[in-house]
This record gives structure tokens, C-alpha cells and sequence, in this order.
């Protein structure tokens, strides 16, 4: 447990020494706590795990003031768990579930006991503006176009393979195009 919030710590760190994250923006999170743990996604999932993470990404959302959204799994079609207020400003649709860790997963679960006006939300239509995906759990559906994927120092929380991205607008205009002010 103290690698996990070792590793925790610099992923976060790394992300506050970054200029990728601004006020109020989306950021989301999917998790297997089974993977950090070294098990297989959906087997061994542990919200003793999910504290840990929740605590070092409310420490990301306090000191950049962004929304954070928690991906549930598979059993409850990857809907997410976000603030009442995040839905509101963006425009999402809530749904009537109570994630579990048997069905939305620890993770999850863990958020919607813990944050202040947790509501969940079908989908957040691809306008995450940036993510942290611990084991592999497949956040893309969610981020905008265009995904930019990041090379942080850390490549593991715990056992879990982790992917780091972050969002820009698209670039248009072809070859004749300019995209710096000058």
C-alpha cells in the first residue's frame, strides 16, 4: 500500500508541474483497484486501494479547482460518478444507479460515498479534457477529440499499468493553415 501512495504522489506532482489542467475543466478517472493490487481487472477490488487514489486526485482537483469524474465499470456501462454541480455545468445526463463494488466498482463506489453532491451520469459526451486511466479500464469514450497521450515518470500505480492524456483543439485549415499568433 505505501507504493501505491508513493506512486500516487509523483503522478500527481508531475501533473500540478504541468500547464494541461485548467479551472474547471473535466478530468476523469478510470480504475481497477484489482489491477493495482497485481490481480485481474474485476476480481480482487478493494475501496481500502480506492481511498488512497481518491485522496491524491482530490488533492489534483483542490489545487487546480477541475471537476473530477470516476468511471464506473462495464456492468454499469462505464457511467460515471461526478459532482451534482459538474453535471449541471456541463450538461449531463444523470441516470438512477448507486454504484456498488460488484456492479460500478470500487472505485467508483468509493467516490460516490465521498464526494460532497455525487450524482451519476450515463456519459460525459467526450468532453473530459484530460484522464488518468489505472489498469487498462478504457477512458477514451470519454475525452475530447483530439487525445494527446502523456509520458509521465511513473508507468504503475501499484501493479496497474496506468495511461496519462490530456486534450487540444483540433487543427484545421490544411496546408495553408496558421496556428500560431504572431
Amino acid at each position: 500500500m505505501e507504493q501505491v501512495k508513493v506512486d500516487l504522489e509523483k503522478i500527481v506532482d508531475e501533473w500540478l508541474a504541468t500547464d494541461y489542467l485548467r479551472e474547471d475543466e473535466l478530468f476523469v478517472i478510470g480504475c481497477s483497484t484489482s489491477e493495482v493490487a497485481g490481480k485481474k481487472i474485476g476480481t480482487a477490488g478493494t475501496e481500502d486501494i480506492a481511498a488512497h487514489i481518491f485522496r491524491e486526485l482530490n488533492r489534483l482537483k483542490q489545487e487546480v479547482n477541475i471537476q473530477l469524474a470516476f468511471q464506473c465499470c462495464e456492468h454499469l456501462n462505464r457511467a460515471l460518478v461526478v459532482e451534482q454541480n459538474a453535471a449541471k455545468t456541463f450538461g449531463l445526463d444523470e441516470v438512477t444507479v448507486i454504484p456498488v463494488p460488484e456492479a460500478g466498482g470500487s472505485m467508483a463506489s468509493f467516490a460516490y460515498k465521498h464526494m460532497e453532491e455525487p450524482v451519476v451520469v450515463e456519459s460525459l459526451g467526450a468532453k473530459a479534457h484530460a484522464g488518468l486511466d489505472i489498469g487498462e479500464t478504457m477512458i477514451a469514450m470519454h475525452l475530447k477529440p483530439v487525445v494527446v497521450p502523456l509520458r509521465f515518470s511513473k508507468k504503475y500505480i501499484g501493479e496497474a499499468r496506468i495511461g496519462l492524456a490530456r486534450t487540444r483543439p483540433k487543427l484545421i485549415g490544411g496546408e495553408r493553415a496558421v496556428y500560431q499568433d504572431t
